[in-house]
């Protein structure tokens, strides 16, 4: 008989079988069970290989990134914030951590590995035992309290209590195959429809364009004509449309939503946000001037864009790039300020859960409580990380849920079983 099973072995099991087998100071048995060959698979490889744990913002400003579920998550965070995730990161598990741009935390050796081995030898110094490729099949009920896990191989393992910390199904070759949220829909929970997340967008890509990072760029998504968020930073175009740089994964959301409910989605892109509409047309004035009127549209473009842009933005504006600058109407001076002001671009479509780097959607939030993680149908089930409906921005938001709440659902199961 274990005292805790946590099924899952990414940063939110392994927090929650951590935090429950010190909670208990080697007096009671922890399992987490995990059906790679290796826990925590999808953070070896999260922010491209980096590993972005957390953001050090102040708490409010934190809650605020958090797109779905802040109230919901506000106790887990209060338990376990930001702060002592940094201190604990660097004092418990001997991982140095350096700050970097946006309030991001990044180990200081630029490998997510070295997080992921960190995590994963805490949990077992803590006193929890962890067994790979042990797939679980379903979780084992009897007048609505927990009783164990059935794992696919047909052994049965009993436990006072269980933490689902499955994940989402975003990457799913790490393992994020939905499993967690199947036993949760067994056990009688509501599953919210699950979505990508943070994911790159499809859209027609200009010829040549594939590989261009444009940095210091405004991002405006519209639905059905209208601004519905804005961002500022890096975007990158890619085969199949818009992806690179955090701007587009944060619109993306917002994005994937409208498109479910088959609202009209565009994005457009303000490649001169340091200057207004008048400004611009203003310097465009002065360029010409100064190139004098022979001078053609191509080398006035060289002056405003790089060089993947320049026969692009010109066909959008109707220019000829051989034309003389000089000899712009006003009317196409105006249509050129107005196209690198807000060069538009219709979303056709969001990329698979593959690419997706969380999941949206999950375990009803209505049906467990925020205060220890526990069930509100099934006594003795407890819930942590991307498997519960809460999802937030890129920026080391994630991951700090996952924490957060391994940390706070860890604690509540066993301290529920001290009491019995």
């Amino acid at each position: 008989m274990y005292d805790l099973i946590v099924i899952g072995g990414g940063p939110a099991g392994l927090m929650a079988a951590g935090q429950a087998a010190a909670y208990l100071g080697g007096q009671g048995r922890v399992l987490l069970l995990e059906k790679m060959e290796k826990p925590a698979r999808k953070l070896r490889i999260t922010g491209k290989g980096r590993c972005n744990v957390t953001n050090d913002r102040p708490r409010e400003e934190f809650l605020a990134k958090v797109r779905q579920g802040a109230d919901f998550f506000r106790p887990a965070f209060e338990a376990f914030d930001n702060r002592t995730a940094i201190r604990w990161f660097e004092s418990e598990l001997g991982v140095p951590l350096a700050h970097e741009r946006g309030g991001r935390i990044f180990p200081v050796s630029g490998r997510a590995w070295d997080v992921a081995e960190a995590l994963a030898a805490w949990a077992v110094s803590s006193g929890a035992e962890i067994r790979c490729h042990a797939a679980v099949g379903e979780l084992t009920i009897a007048d609505n309290q927990i009783q164990g896990v059935m794992l696919e191989s047909g052994e049965r393992l009993e436990a006072r209590a269980v933490v689902l910390a499955t994940g989402g199904v975003s990457y799913p070759t790490t393992g994020s195959t939905g499993d967690g949220h199947e036993m949760a829909d067994a056990a009688g929970h509501c599953i919210e429809p699950l979505r990508p997340a943070l994911v790159p967008l499809e859209v027609a890509v200009p010829g040549g364009l594939k590989g261009l990072m444009l940095k210091n760029v405004e991002l405006s998504l519209w639905v059905d004509g209208a601004v519905a968020e804005r961002r500022f930073g890096e975007m990158e175009f890619t085969a199949e449309g818009i992806a690179g740089g955090a701007i587009v994964l944060q619109v993306s959301r917002t994005a994937v939503d409208a498109l479910i409910d088959g609202r009209r989605v565009e994005l457009s892109v303000d490649l001169k946000p340091a200057l207004s509409a008048e400004k611009l047309r203003n310097r465009i004035g002065r360029e010409i001037e100064a190139l004098g009127g022979d001078t053609p549209v191509k080398i006035l473009l060289q002056k405003l864009l790089p060089t993947q842009l320049r026969s692009v933005i010109a066909r959008a504006a109707g220019l000829s790039l051989s034309a003389p600058a000089g000899e712009l109407t006003e009317r196409e001076r105006e249509r050129l300020a107005t196209i690198l002001k807000g060069w538009r671009f219709a979303v056709r479509d969001y990329r698979p859960f593959t690419e997706a780097i969380v999941t949206a959607g999950g375990v009803d939030l209505a049906e467990v409580d925020p205060l220890t993680l526990a069930s509100r149908r099934v006594r003795g089930l407890y819930f942590a990380g991307e498997l519960l409906d809460i999802d937030a921005d890129t920026g080391g938001y994630n991951i700090q849920i996952a924490l957060s709440t391994g940390y706070r659902a860890g604690r509540s199961a066993v301290a529920r079983i001290n009491r019995k």
